[in-house]
């Protein structure tokens, strides 16, 4: 693996300085930016996405050669702690403050509404009181505006631990709130409402569990609904017949699951680590479910009704019946110009269950809505691998992230798809990746390829090229309307390697092309 000079450089005064001489120093040096093109995209890559119909496509490794990304961009550290493990400041419910600022913390959900603010809702982390030592599963509802750079506490409660209260199924009401949970799945309908499906957490009777609970919340009225599934943790999952939505449908209890929302409006589920159709629970999922929120239904789509199934590869780059990825959690996922579903690594099994299913994974696959196919596009069949960087800016058929969960991604306005750190083998990543659908290569744009780096603040507000988050896992991200790339939080480094990286993080960073 290759680190470019400038990142040589970079590493060596940050091994030999701290404080005030370290930033000294490394904002003086000029680094190569990381996420060039998030507004514009890079390179050769179009917008017309991979594949077609029958699902192989052009997605598959050894196809594209190489190609080369020209664009620069900068971070800026915006908002939050440069230090991990930090209390929530809440100020006033429904009023923004300059003070207000949610706790550190993991696997939260997340959205984007239609006014262009952000939202964040619960996880794992800290409340305002460090209950539990910062490990409280929160139902903390938080907005911030980009415009005005504030946060808003806007529900829930800002102590962790809460039971759930569910009120009457299909009606929202001002009462209503889902219980503390952390790894819940999240995403936004056409009408601009939210959504929050499972994770684990606080049920009606304050027990805690996987939980299979759907919920609605419209930004709007400010009240939650809850839509389906069950309000008592551990629930098997009703899968009915394979492809056939029906009334009676709801999957299993889980967290960790992966999500996207295709072209109809329509949200596709993946895997996890839950419960089965057999109430077997603790094991990761490698089940597809498809919701349609006009219907109310659920369809199981693909994959297994029982856990700890081994991946179906068959040939890279090759669409079939029998495919299937293997059950996993903390993937992370895209969705093309085409309307296909992309799924990248996560924790769990392989083509050979190497690790006894616990291991960390690298492919990438690709699911036709179409045609119901899965197709292997690029990474190992076996789990554990490393990257291969190649040269940093230069895409190329042979690249390829390290295994990996929990990393922070988006799609660009060229259809691009990004990915940031995650954790894998050798601890937090930093680095960044680019893959183009048009060509099916990977491109390692900037960051380390090494892992457990400390942050590099440099001055809050201020964008620069040396600036660069610490390596992190599982926080969340969100895209605005001018095509920069925010994110906050996750576990991992600060700006001093607080706890060997296993903080809590609460900063808040943006990508500007």
């Amino acid at each position: 693996m290759k680190r470019s000079a400038f990142q040589t450089v970079r590493r060596s005064l940050i091994g030999l300085f701290s404080g005030p001489r370290l930033f000294a120093l490394v904002l003086s040096i000029s680094v190569a930016a990381f996420f060039a093109g998030c507004g514009g995209g890079k390179g050769s890559s179009s917008s017309s996405g991979s594949g077609g119909s029958g699902g192989s496509g052009s997605g598959g490794s050894g196809g594209g050669g190489t190609s080369t990304s020209s664009g620069m961009g900068s971070w800026a550290w915006v908002g939050g702690s440069k230090t991990a493990n930090q209390n929530g400041s809440y100020g006033t419910l429904g009023t923004a403050a300059a003070t207000s600022m949610p706790g550190g913390r993991l696997i939260a959900a997340s959205w984007t509404d239609t006014s262009g603010n952000f939202w964040l809702f619960g996880g794992e982390g800290y409340d305002s009181a460090g209950t539990e030592d910062g490990e409280a599963s929160l139902n903390d509802l938080w907005k911030f505006s980009p415009s005005a750079g504030q946060w808003t506490w806007m529900g829930g409660s800002k102590t962790g631990n809460q039971t759930g209260v569910y009120g009457t199924l299909g009606t929202a009401a001002a009462a209503n709130i889902p219980g503390g949970r952390n790894a819940p799945t999240s995403w936004t309908d056409a009408s601009g409402n939210f959504w929050l499906f499972g994770g684990a957490g606080y049920d009606s009777d304050g027990s805690t569990g996987y939980l299979n609970d759907l919920w609605e919340y419209s930004p709007s009225s400010g009240d939650w609904k809850w839509v389906a599934g069950s309000n008592i943790n551990g629930q098997a999952g009703q899968f009915g017949t394979l492809g056939t939505a029906a009334a009676g449908n709801i999957p299993s209890a889980r967290k960790h699951a992966l999500s996207w929302v295709d072209a109809s409006g329509n949200l596709w589920l993946f895997g996890g680590i839950g419960c089965d159709a057999n109430d077997s629970c603790g094991n990761y999922l490698n089940d597809l479910w498809e919701y349609n929120p006009g219907t109310g239904e659920w369809a199981w789509m693909s994959g297994s009704k029982t856990n700890g199934q081994n991946g179906s590869y068959g040939t890279k780059g090759t669409a079939a019946a029998s495919n299937v990825p293997g059950a996993r959690n903390v993937a992370v996922g895209w969705t093309d110009g085409k309307g296909n579903l992309y799924l990248f690594g996560g924790n769990g099994y392989d083509s050979v269950g190497t690790g006894g299913g616990s291991a960390y994974l690298n492919d990438l696959w690709k699911y036709n809505t179409g045609n119901q196919e899965w197709t292997w596009v690029s990474g190992s069949s076996t789990a554990n691998a490393t990257g291969s960087y190649g040269t940093e800016g230069t895409g190329a058929s042979s690249n390829v992230p390290g295994a990996r969960w929990g990393s922070f991604t988006w799609v660009d306005s060229a259809g691009n798809f990004w990915l940031f750190g995650g954790y894998g083998n050798n601890g937090e990543y930093n680095d960044a990746w680019e893959f183009t659908p048009s060509n099916g290569n990977w491109t390692w744009v900037d960051g380390e390829d090494t892992t457990n780096n400390d942050g590099v603040y440099g001055t809050e507000g201020t964008a620069s090229a040396s600036n660069l988050p610490g390596g992190r896992e599982r926080g969340v991200v969100w895209v605005d309307s001018s095509g920069n790339a925010w994110i906050f939080g996750g576990e991992g480094y600060d700006s001093v390697g607080t706890g060997a990286g296993t903080g809590f993080m609460n900063d808040l960073w943006k990508y500007e092309p």
